[in-house]
């Protein structure tokens, strides 16, 4: 940086002088040209007689001109003595005053003087024109001090190219040697070279690595102390080859040779010592390597036990994730045998109560039955799955149950225990090389679920006590999944046989329908989908679907109450909307007390479909409380969803049901179903429709068949919702079955009906029952006559039953009593009770209807 700086302070020098030199001999050189210019132009012929002529100025501006382009000055004025310019290069300030000091030439002298004018920095020269010794007039010339500064133009750029010239070789020789220092001093100063060279020997040999430095030709040039500890180098050492050093031949060879090692291990009488080496002439140094030397005898120890830590850590973890995947206690179990297999033993067996694997609590037992097996052979004589172990108390696993501890056998030849267990098998167990056990009982809390045992064969170490308590920590974290898994089982079978036990395990006798049902309950639980088929009166039937949102108890149990609900509300005879709005109104006052008990969620998303089919009319009246709509199968197969209102789901309030009327053709096929089968999260409700609608136009006549080709056509997926269906094909009552006659509002038309049922029966070859039924008829007719108003319609149906009604337009409705015995009337309704198998009354938009049922003989 000096030489640079020095050179540049000469660069510098030479071209200020250069400058300073050029602008005075500028100033000179411009200063004698504009002199001689302005006294050759003033003594020129005809200058002075010029001035006395009558327009001086066309005489003396086209000389001048001439002059100054000859003479390259920049102007040439002549003037008067006034100072009054006859001549200028520009013609507008010929006539106007000279700019400059006149008054010198005025009086016969030259005078010059340097200015700034409009066209820069100039010279310009004043001298006189005589005529016989006197002053006639002035000439001045000028010229920029820029016209004759060439020369120092043209040496400036030579004299900087020179200056850059010197200053790049200034800078060259300046690098190299800079480069060199560098390279000889590593980028030190003379401070940190004197700190190194102190230090040196310090550092050196107080490092806990031996350090060796080898010549080219394999000569030891340098070795610290612990070097010389670690390997035992005599004392003249240095200067000597490592070949004859006495060290090992695969040591000295490694030395000598020079060639990259990395944490080779070699054997130098009782130590292990991990060498590195690398050769010192990789960036241009002398030709040799150094080698450090680090004893890993002591490292080698602490690093495998560190091994088996990491490994005892992921295993624990892997239990953690790998344990449990399933609410299975079967499946949990062999997860935990497959784990320990082969990274903790060689066998492992998981051994649960019988309790355990249903569910239930495990009780003081002495029985296990063995639930899963691991080993690294499959030919143990060990009990196999699904044996009961019987276990006597001096078993290392009963001791483990009774003790709650795990129970290390390191050698089994010794556990007399053990071999009291069953000594045959005993035997064979040892004759195929198990040689050592651990028994872990499985806790979970305070329950003891079983117990896991560990054997090992073919490593011959025994189990120790650290791994006994790598044993109880895996099986306690196994435990809790287990137990996890036990109480899902029992919740599960609670809400199993909870919903088979509510849902109809029969569907009753009828002839309107023929009937076909399919209840898929799902994977991942219980829910609450159910069905029902209710026998009404005049050989009606009712069909019900519904579905409580959610899973498990609750679900079920909600489930539950709602079907004995609709079972209440059918009895009644009410119309599908009235229904509907009852069980809403229930649905609604649930939620009210699930709501005051805390931990108790409401009713959420229920829905419900209640359709009656009449075999006599063909009429089937449907609503629904945000159901799905049912599907129709007409007899020529096409299939149609009927515009079935959609009511709100039940539990809302407030809003009214509607009912749709269908005729349904004899043969036609009622299809009824919940959500689950035409929506799940991979797809919307109207592509499930669509589904559905192929698989029932593809579907055989029978109702099994329908069944059969809708669950057929569902999609492979784990089913994640219940799924109920009903197929009804309808049937139609014969016209020779029903027999219906108009009565008059008068008494005498009572004996007019029994007549007339008289015959009809002997038509059905029911005589056995005309007089019941003349009885029973007699007195419904009777009652009409009385109480009820016009018209009255008499009906008998042969059915399973024989069904006789009375149709009348009053609302008012008939009521069971026991009368007195001073009483004239009051006995014809208990007499209809005690001949009819069951009666009642049903109201129609146009009255009521009072019904009796005989059975047939």
């Amino acid at each position: 940086m000096l030489q640079v700086v020095i050179v540049l302070l000469l660069v510098v020098a030479a071209v200020v002088a250069l400058v300073l030199q050029v602008r005075h001999d500028s100033t000179i050189e411009a200063r004698n040209r504009s002199v001689a210019v302005a006294q050759a132009f003033a003594n020129a012929p005809g200058t002075a007689e010029a001035l006395s002529s009558p327009d001086p100025s066309a005489v003396l501006q086209p000389r001048a001109e001439a002059a100054r382009l000859a003479t390259d000055v920049d102007f040439i004025v002549v003037m008067d003595t006034d100072g009054i310019r006859y001549t200028h290069p520009k013609p507008d300030r010929i006539g106007k005053k000279f700019v400059g000091d006149i008054a010198p030439a005025l009086a016969g002298r030259v005078v010059t003087e340097d200015i700034t004018g409009t066209i820069g920095p100039l010279v310009q020269a004043v001298v006189p024109i005589k005529d016989d010794g006197k002053v006639v007039g002035l000439v001045s010339a000028g010229i920029t001090t820029a016209k004759v500064g060439g020369t120092a133009n043209q040496q400036l750029p030579l004299l900087l190219m020179a200056a850059a010239v010197g200053l790049a070789l200034a800078m060259g020789g300046t690098a190299l040697v800079s480069r060199r220092l560098l390279r000889q001093t590593h980028g030190l100063g003379p401070h940190e070279m004197t700190r190194m060279y102190e230090h040196h020997d310090a550092v050196l040999h107080a490092v806990r690595e031996g350090v060796l430095i080898v010549s080219g030709e394999g000569r030891l040039l340098l070795a610290n102390d612990e070097a010389h500890r670690l390997l035992d180098l005599p004392a003249d050492a240095e200067g000597r080859h490592v070949l004859d050093l006495t060290l090992p031949a695969d040591t000295a060879g490694l030395l000598a040779s020079g060639r990259v090692a990395t944490d080779e291990v070699h054997r130098v009488k009782d130590r292990l010592l991990a060498v590195n080496q690398r050769p010192t002439d990789i960036q241009g140094g002398p030709p040799g390597s150094v080698a450090t030397l680090r004893d890993s005898t002591e490292l080698r120890a602490l690093s495998g036990r560190a091994e088996v830590a990491r490994e005892r850590l992921d295993m624990l973890y892997d239990a953690t994730v790998g344990i449990g995947t399933s609410l299975d206690v079967t499946r949990t179990a062999e997860e935990l045998a497959e784990l320990a297999v082969p990274r903790f033993a060689d066998f492992a067996t998981v051994d649960l109560f019988d309790a355990v694997l249903s569910g239930g609590q495990p009780e003081a037992a002495t029985t296990l039955r063995r639930t899963a097996f691991s080993g690294i052979r499959e030919d143990a004589p060990l009990y196999k799955v699904g044996e009961r172990i019987p276990l006597v108390d001096s078993a290392p696993q009963a001791r483990g149950i009774s003790s709650g501890r795990a129970v290390l056998e390191p050698r089994l030849t010794e556990a007399t225990g053990w071999h009291a267990q069953d000594r045959e098998r005993s035997g064979h167990v040892m004759e195929y090389g198990i040689h050592s056990l651990i028994a872990v009982p499985l806790r979970a809390g305070s329950l003891v679920l079983g117990t896991v045992s560990f054997w090992r064969s073919d490593k011959p170490e025994p189990f120790d006590t650290e791994e006994v308590a790598l044993a109880e920590e895996l099986v306690t974290r196994a435990a809790v999944s287990i137990d996890n898994a036990r109480r899902y089982t029992r919740e599960h079978t609670m809400a199993v046989t909870l919903q088979r036990s509510l849902l109809p395990r029969r569907l009753p006798e009828q002839d309107a329908l023929d009937i076909a049902y399919k209840y898929l309950p799902a994977q991942a639980g219980v829910g609450g989908d159910w069905f029902d088929v209710l026998p009404l009166s005049g050989a009606r039937v009712a069909l019900v679907v519904g579905d409580v949102v959610g899973h498990g108890l609750h679900a079920a149990a909600t489930m539950g109450r709602l079907r004995t609900a609709v079972h209440n509300f059918s009895a009644l005879d009410l119309p599908p909307d009235e229904l509907l709005a009852l069980l809403d109104e229930l649905v609604a006052r649930i939620d009210q007390d699930e709501a005051e008990e805390s931990g108790n969620s409401p009713v959420t998303g229920a829905t419900c479909l209640y359709a009656v089919y009449d075999p006599v009319s063909r009429l089937c009246t449907i609503a629904r409380a945000g159901h799905p709509p049912p599907a129709v199968i007409h007899p020529d197969g096409s299939v149609e969803y009927p515009d079935v209102p959609a009511g709100p789901p039940l539990g809302l309030g407030g809003l009214p049901f509607e009912t749709a009327d269908l005729e349904l053709a004899e043969g036609s096929r009622l299809v009824l179903y919940t959500d689950g089968l035409v929506e799940d999260r991979e797809r919307d409700i109207d592509v499930g429709l669509e589904l559905l609608r192929t698989a029932l136009e593809q579907a055989g006549p029978s109702p099994e068949d329908t069944c059969r080709a809708v669950l057929d056509a569902r999609p492979p997926t784990r089913a994640t919702d219940d799924i109920a269906l009903i197929v009804a094909r309808t049937r139609a009552l014969a016209a020779d079955r029903i027999a219906e006659w108009q009565v008059p509002a008068d008494p005498a038309a009572v004996s007019d009906v029994r007549a007339a049922v008289s015959r009809q029966l002997a038509r059905w070859d029911l005589d056995d029952l005309a007089f019941t039924t003349e009885l029973i008829l007699s007195e419904l007719v009777t009652n009409a006559i009385r109480y009820g108003g016009d018209p009255i319609h008499v009906r008998m149906l042969h059915d399973r039953t024989l069904i006789c009604e009375v149709f009348d337009s009053s609302s008012t409705s008939p009521h069971l009593r026991y009368a007195a015995m001073t009483d004239e009337g009051g006995r014809g309704l208990f007499l209809v009770a005690q001949l009819s198998e069951r009666w009642g009354t049903r109201y129609t938009p146009a009255g009521k209807v009072i019904w009796a049922e005989q059975p047939l003989p």
